[in-house]
């Protein structure tokens, strides 16, 4: 969960009373936050490095640290801590937000988004806050934010990274570009020397603050960059800001420009941000749009931010049947209303609430997020306590106790169980396997640590045979097994890959004991209620069929057959492991193995 540091003197000046330390814990409790600690930055500061290294310079002005859901990015900042409990003490409504034009009739400023962007940070999003009032709370506030918000959604920058300029030095329409780094010289921020993308690099190395940054660009041929109309530069997303456009508490006029990979946490990383701070515009809760356009049409050309709420629906059953209670829909409207969601019931149907989810709560996926919510607004120390009905006692999910069925038996043959990782290498997926990766069933790792860790496996041999080599010194015979999900890419499921739950055992000796695995192969199935069958009959059941599959030594492996409901189908296989197999596992007696899929038995 983050930690927000809070001035404890100007959030309880804007709650409007002082509270006392439980006090304040309990109304961040019934919020659904944390109060930590209540303390000074000097004690911080002494708890850290000693006494006799803290000096007076240090400030002993109290703060609150306070623990904030990791989902609930409105809640990163003082601004919205105080907005948000107001609202839930009903001392306030929640602000509406409002675009508003440039001044003076002048058009709408312009990002334009050239093509080899696409090569490394391929979208950008922009907003203009006008006649801010800067203080040095709340300019530190604004800091603070975009520090809070670049390591969480943004993934340390790789997702989304934050560019905040005065937009008074700079002159419209801007560009975002992708150059070499020789190509591209700036003065970086609280720097006076001009250095070029390849000497900023070298010159951050040391920096305890931006060199964890360096990697993400660092190895591109083209690193992204924003010019003004007068080739001023903006920044070096995701590194650090131009000395040019730096913000001071003079600043009035701000832009904001949000570089990232994943346009959809750019947007929420734009409304966040102007949303805290359009509070400190002369207009307050205003903001100016800015255009942008991509050359290469790889996305419509409009106006960002989109300030405009969502609308999301919540049965009322739903929620009364999880939290407990008997609502009807104008008691719920009121509770999501203490949560800044505007909540109405719908006329057409009385069994369910609208609520329109203003851009500050992201988190709002799922009727069961507003549900959440109800239950935070009423107490959940309040919910009604009460002993489960048979009925919703959890019940085991199928597929797992199948599983565990599995499980039993082969223990009971014999066999031990291993748990390797879900993660491979490529090489031991599908090479070591002697198989060829067909480029359509392995989930990749866009980027891996290690070369251990590339794919997601689609078969549970590789774990199964890794172990097996760190555990040859074990006196022989060696038999394990593995009851496991690997994953197949699947562009028809929403995720875009699915589980498949397999079997997997190996048998190890001075001989390849290969009717070993085949006696347990039937024992399993006899135990799962599949029968033997004949391949030319009908009736349901498994048989086993001569196969020339290259993990297998020639001549002694075979595939698994099953037929049910009149149809056929290939699950699994078995055999004798071939010699270059054994090699690349490390691997020096005779291994005999068998893998099937398990769903088709639930």
């Amino acid at each position: 969960m983050p930690t927000v540091n809070v001035d404890k003197e100007e959030l309880y000046t804007a709650l409007g009373r002082d509270y006392t330390f439980d006090e304040f814990m309990d109304l961040c409790f019934n919020f659904g936050i944390e109060l930590e600690e209540d303390t000074t930055p000097k004690e911080m500061a002494i708890r850290e490095v000693g006494a006799s290294k803290v000096d007076d310079s240090v400030s002993d002005r109290p703060i609150l640290k306070i623990d904030i859901p990791a989902n609930r990015y409105d809640l990163l900042c003082y601004e919205g801590i105080s907005r948000s409990l107001l609202v839930f003490q009903g001392m306030n409504k929640p602000p509406v937000y409002k675009i508003v034009q440039p001044p003076n009739g002048q058009p709408l400023q312009k990002m334009i988004v050239k093509p080899e962007t696409s090569l490394i940070r391929p979208f950008v999003v922009c907003a203009v806050l006008r006649n801010v009032k800067f203080t040095d709370l709340n300019y530190k506030n604004f800091i603070d934010l975009q520090d809070k918000l670049h390591m969480n959604i943004c993934r340390k920058r790789t997702l989304v990274a934050i560019g905040t300029h005065d937009l008074d030095t700079l002159q419209g329409p801007f560009t975002y570009e992708a150059l070499a780094p020789k190509d591209i010289q700036f003065v970086p921020l609280n720097q006076e020397k001009n250095m070029n993308a390849e000497e900023l690099m070298t010159f951050y190395e040391g920096d305890k603050h931006l060199a964890k940054f360096l990697p993400i660009i660092r190895d591109s041929p083209v690193y992204p960059i924003l010019y003004d109309s007068k080739r001023q530069v903006l920044s070096l997303p995701p590194i650090i800001n131009s000395n040019h456009s730096k913000i001071t508490l003079d600043t009035k006029n701000v832009f904001i420009e949000c570089t990232a990979t994943d346009l959809t946490k750019g947007k929420i990383v734009l409304n966040t941000m102007v949303s805290m701070f359009s509070e400190y515009c002369s207009e307050p809760f205003t903001v100016e749009p800015v255009e942008v356009i991509y050359e290469d049409n790889r996305q419509p050309a409009g106006v960002t931010p989109d300030i405009s709420s969502r609308k999301a629906t919540a049965k009322v059953d739903y929620i009364n049947s999880c939290t407990g209670l008997n609502l009807d829909p104008n008691e719920i409207c009121d509770l999501l209303n203490k949560m800044s969601l505007d909540a109405t019931p719908n006329k057409e149907d009385k069994n369910e609430v609208v609520v329109q989810v203003p851009i500050t709560r992201s988190d709002v996926l799922h009727q069961c997020d507003i549900m959440e919510d109800v239950a935070i607004a009423y107490g959940f120390n309040n919910l009604p306590l009460r002993a489960p009905s048979v009925s919703t006692i959890g019940k085991p999910y199928p597929l797992n106790k199948l599983a565990d069925v599995a499980r039993l038996e082969l223990a009971l043959a014999g066999w031990s169980e291993v748990s390797p990782l879900t993660l491979c290498s490529h090489d031991e997926n599908f090479a070591f396997l002697r198989q060829k990766d067909p480029g359509n069933i392995a989930v990749r790792l866009a980027h891996p640590k290690t070369v251990e860790y590339q794919v997601v496996r689609t078969s549970l041999l590789p774990g199964v045979l890794k172990t097996l080599k760190e555990n040859k010194k074990h006196s022989l015979p060696i038999k394990v097994f593995e009851v496991g999900d690997t994953a197949i890419k699947d562009d028809s499921m929403e995720r875009r890959s699915r589980n498949v739950r397999k079997v997997c055992a190996t048998y190890s000796n001075k001989t390849s004991g290969l009717e070993q695995i085949h006696g347990l192969l039937d024992r399993t199935l006899q135990m799962l209620h599949c029968q033997p069958a004949d391949k030319d009959g009908s009736a349901s059941g498994y048989w086993i069929q001569d196969s020339e599959n290259p993990t297998y030594f020639p001549s002694r492996s075979a595939d698994i057959y099953l037929r049910q409901k009149g149809e056929t189908k290939v699950i699994g296989s078995f055999g004798i492991l071939h010699p270059e197999v054994l090699e690349k596992f490390g691997l020096n007696f005779p291994t005999s193995a068998m893998e099937f899929d398990l769903e088709p038995f639930l």
